[in-house]
């Protein structure tokens, strides 16, 4: 069954930057040996998060490229832009405002700390749920 998580942004530091929390999610994929995806809302959201992965942690190197080059297949951690098309993979990170389509294994959901943001989350777990996924939510 596949699985979402809702990662709603409580800390202060994920307030500052909810990047970060992308990052920290983004690492982790890639320490468990998880190729991943990350939706990003416009291409400037994209821009920003590859600046943010390479500059977040010097210790934590996170293999990372927005999508769009022959290099994409083999890239653990791919950024990807509206309008930019690729292979599903079994982790997704969505920032868009919609459910992504597609087949996921799982799928993780960033959630700012603005209540009209929030608004939205609870529309993709109802449409998460109507697709038969198993959803959890964490405070972050």
């Amino acid at each position: 069954m596949p699985r979402a998580d809702f990662y709603l942004i409580d800390k202060p530091r994920f307030r500052e930057d909810p990047l970060y929390l992308v990052c920290e999610l983004a690492r982790r994929a890639y320490e468990h040996r998880q190729p991943c995806l990350i939706l990003c809302r416009e291409p400037e959201q994209a821009e920003a998060l590859d600046d943010t992965l390479w500059a977040w942690d010097e210790a934590a190197f996170v293999p990372h490229q927005i999508a769009g080059d022959e290099e994409d297949a083999i890239t653990p951690v791919l950024i990807v832009p509206p309008g930019v098309v690729t292979a599903d993979r079994p982790l997704l990170i969505n920032l868009r405002e919609q459910c992504a389509e597609g087949e996921y294994q799982r799928v993780l959901e960033v959630i700012p700390a603005d209540p009209a943001e929030r608004e939205g989350s609870r529309a993709r777990w109802r449409e998460y749920r109507s697709r038969g996924y198993e959803l959890s939510k964490h405070n972050m």
